[in-house]
């Protein structure tokens, strides 16, 4: 399965998703060189991040970035 790399635009308004294909890698080493060059490349403080995902293909990429994600428990109260 093939690395998927997009920039994600998050806006604050209605905390919705907005993705921007990048490029496709077979391989991890060359998906996660992508990805780091990307980010050194974009300004500081957007609310634009790229990330790299693992996925079947586009459509399926796309949906997992799009997902709502649960937030993280650091220890319990």
């Amino acid at each position: 399965m093939p690395y998927f790399i997009y920039y994600v635009t998050t806006n604050p308004a209605n905390n919705t998703k907005s993705l921007e294909y990048i490029d496709t890698q077979e391989k991890y080493k060359e998906a996660r060189a992508l990805a780091r060059e990307k980010r050194q490349a974009m300004e500081t403080g957007a609310n634009r991040e790229c990330r790299m995902i693992f996925a079947k293909n586009k459509v399926e990429a796309e949906k997992l970035l799009s997902a709502p994600r649960e937030e993280r428990v650091i220890g319990e109260d």
